[in-house]
């Protein structure tokens, strides 16, 4: 069958549609995204502006269109901090409804790092043993532990690269005296939050999803994304440590010349790997790997789980079933 998820994030508006069922690993089909920082469409009261909402609900008839053409038998459509944190953040979802009829789950910070965590469990399988995940968004870091499926512990602090830019560093490139104060803001914000998972255990493995790690990673040497995801990507605290310093002295429009760094990630590369650099630390380990699935693989394994227990899918309102997509074609 084939499967939508629609993500709204903090950086990008992402439809992904698959092929997959019970028991089989989610294979793609076809994407459809586009650059969109809701961060940067905040107004001073942390609400999101008309224009921001427009954009947001034009790409949102656009993904429903791209699914309805590619038969798509379900749509499942989130959205993540930059909604779930925006004083009217109801009033959007209630738009986006009513423009598009595409309802949009809102996750809270918790069930975002749970089921990124239980695609990383599927991705690395239980020989791995306790994991620790790590994951860099746009508004906010989500870190969740643990030895089964779900994990023991689950938390986000609003530590996203897209809201530390904004907020703390205004210059291109930052001042010194900026990436210091950030750097402490980090740690503070962090600590309380770290001591949250002690007494768990040590993970065996400590992995790190989002674009923010993986653009890192291959700055400090890992294999491009063409190399495919089976080969083995880690990013290690001492090349990350010099790369974080070498970023801080670099301009926006220089970082696009470093390997894997888009347009729309190199203004909070910095941002990002302070974020990185300071949870490595604070969880005492100095290496992490990348891995290639992360929420939206996480939620698609959840429902082919769904299946097993509740039978077949009847399409979503907001999806044209297959036979009527062929008959507007």
């Amino acid at each position: 069958m084939r499967l939508g998820v629609l993500d709204i994030g903090s950086n990008t508006v992402h439809l992904l549609l698959v092929d997959a069922h019970s028991g089989a690993r989610p294979v793609p089909f076809a994407s459809h995204k586009r650059p969109l920082s809701l961060v940067q469409y905040l107004e001073p009261d942390g609400s999101i502006s008309d224009a921001g909402q427009h954009e947001l609900t034009e790409f949102v008839l656009e993904a429903w269109e791209f699914a309805a053409r590619h038969k798509a038998e379900d749509l499942l459509a989130f959205c993540t901090s930059a909604i779930r944190e925006a004083t009217n953040g109801p009033e959007v979802l209630a738009r986006v409804k009513h423009e598009t009829t595409v309802t949009l789950q809102e996750l809270t910070g918790s069930e975002e790092a749970s089921m990124t965590f239980f695609a990383v469990r599927r991705w690395y399988g239980w020989g791995a043993g306790p994991i620790l995940n790590l994951d860099i968004g746009g508004g906010s870091f989500e870190m969740a532990f643990g030895q089964d499926e779900l994990p023991e512990v689950a938390m986000s602090v609003p530590l996203g690269a897209s809201r530390l830019t904004r907020d703390w560093l205004p210059e291109d490139p930052p001042s010194a005296r900026s990436v210091k104060e950030l750097r402490r803001y980090i740690r503070a914000t962090l600590k309380p939050a770290v001591r949250e998972f002690e007494g768990l255990g040590r993970a065996n493995l400590v992995a790190g999803t989002s674009k923010t790690f993986r653009s890192l990673a291959r700055i400090a040497g890992a294999a491009p994304s063409d190399a495919g995801p089976y080969v083995k990507r880690e990013l290690n605290a001492t090349d990350l440590g010099i790369w974080a310093q070498r970023i801080s002295a670099m301009k926006a429009e220089d970082r696009l010349h470093l390997p894997g760094v888009s347009e729309a990630r190199a203004h909070q590369l910095l941002a990002g790997a302070l974020v990185a650099e300071a949870a490595l630390e604070l969880f005492k380990f100095k290496k992490l790997r990348i891995c290639p699935w992360a929420l939206r693989e996480g939620l698609i394994l959840r429902r082919l789980d769904q299946l097993v227990f509740d039978g077949p899918l009847e399409p979503a309102p907001h999806v044209v079933p297959a036979h009527a997509a062929e008959a507007t074609v």
